[in-house]
């Protein structure tokens, strides 16, 4: 017999034999049969399923690997795309004012955004199709989770469906380029320059200084006053008998001796036109002046060409007539001197009213 067989008939032999009348108070401790033969189950175990759960493993391994390496691959793939779009320059046809219509900081905000979403929708997709894919290796039953995921979807979608609109709208409005950093755009609700983009709201400086927080969700309309080229146009009202090539011939000359000034040369796109008469009065007539302008400096050409108008006019003559008529200066008129002072014959106690009262005959009463 070896000695580690023989070691529990020893302990037994050494250890005395309880009485019948003695119950035992504590549990009986394992022997080392006990511990032995649990081993045995154990190996036996592994033994027998070793090979199963090194394939899970490794199936696992080999999902969670080519996840990472395609989610990398993905958004390197979409970051190279987004730096290609910040690098090209679009082009207006027939001209070349598409390099100056372009805005670094709004191309690098909407790559940003572009870039951001793709990013984000690949990783969930890529992640989310490994996750499922790792769940049904360990045998785990896939259709109350997709169900329950389902309803959840629903009741946030209808619980946040205004969040939805918002983040959609402002996805659309970046891919479609609608505005950007630095544009002068109407959205309805507000209006001002452009100074952040995002999925959910856009900032808007207003003429005041006021920032404005609009969400994409609820504008239903943009005017965008920064794309392309702007329009500034001057109504100039003269007197009905002024010489009309007199005005003509004035109003060019202004025009061109600003389009070779700068800043002006710059900010104009195109000759000052005299578009001719705009309409026509007993007293008055009105001359239309139009230019094409830079994107959102209308008003700023509209002001210089009012004031250079006013001074060429001064110097060849030509009177500016319309508007309100200028009011004398000096104190106001007493709003009671047009007034009739009250008549002494509203007064029946006055001498005037006792005078101009008939005589009444003798014999009747007096009222």
């Amino acid at each position: 017999m070896s000695p580690v067989s023989s070691l529990p008939l020893l302990l037994a032999a050494a250890s005395p034999s309880p009485s019948p009348s003695e119950t035992p108070t504590t549990p009986a401790v394992p022997t080392l049969e006990d511990a032995q033969e649990s081993a045995t189950n154990a190996a036996s175990w592994v033994e027998e399923n070793w090979s199963t759960w090194l394939a899970i493993g490794l199936r696992v391994l080999l999902i969670v690997v080519i996840a990472a390496v395609l989610r990398v691959v993905v958004r390197r793939a979409i970051t190279k795309l987004i730096d290609r779009m910040n690098r090209s320059v679009p082009t207006t046809e027939g001209s070349t004012l598409g390099g100056l219509l372009v805005n670094v900081e709004r191309r690098r905000q909407r790559s940003q955004a572009i870039g951001s979403v793709l990013r984000s929708v690949a990783s969930f997709l890529i992640l989310g199709t490994a996750a499922l894919m790792v769940l049904a290796t360990f045998e785990i039953n896939l259709a109350p989770l997709l169900a329950s995921a389902g309803v959840a979807g629903v009741a946030i979608g209808f619980g946040a469906r205004n969040l939805v609109t918002d983040f959609l709208s402002g996805v659309f409005m970046i891919l479609e380029d609608q505005y950007g950093v630095g544009d002068t755009v109407d959205a309805g609700v507000a209006s001002g320059e452009v100074i952040e983009v995002g999925l959910r709201v856009t900032k808007l400086r207003g003429d005041n200084g006021e920032i404005w927080y609009v969400r994409n969700g609820e504008v239903k309309r943009i005017g965008n006053l920064s794309q392309g080229w702007a329009t500034a146009g001057v109504d100039v009202t003269v007197r009905a008998d002024e010489d009309l090539d007199k005005v003509r011939r004035t109003l060019a000359e202004v025009g061109e001796t600003m389009g070779k000034e700068e800043p002006w040369n710059e900010l104009l796109w195109g000759p000052v036109e005299v578009l001719g008469l705009d309409d026509v009065l007993l007293e008055s007539m009105v001359v239309r002046v139009s230019a094409k302008t830079m994107p959102g400096k209308a008003l700023t050409i509209e002001r210089e060409l009012r004031w250079r108008i006013k001074k060429a006019f001064d110097a060849a003559d030509i009177r500016i007539v319309g508007g309100i008529p200028a009011q004398p200066d000096g104190p106001a008129d007493d709003p009671a001197a047009a007034v009739s002072p009250p008549s002494v014959y509203a007064n029946t106690a006055s001498p005037q009213s006792e005078r101009a009262t008939p005589i009444t005959p003798p014999g009747v009463p007096t009222k």
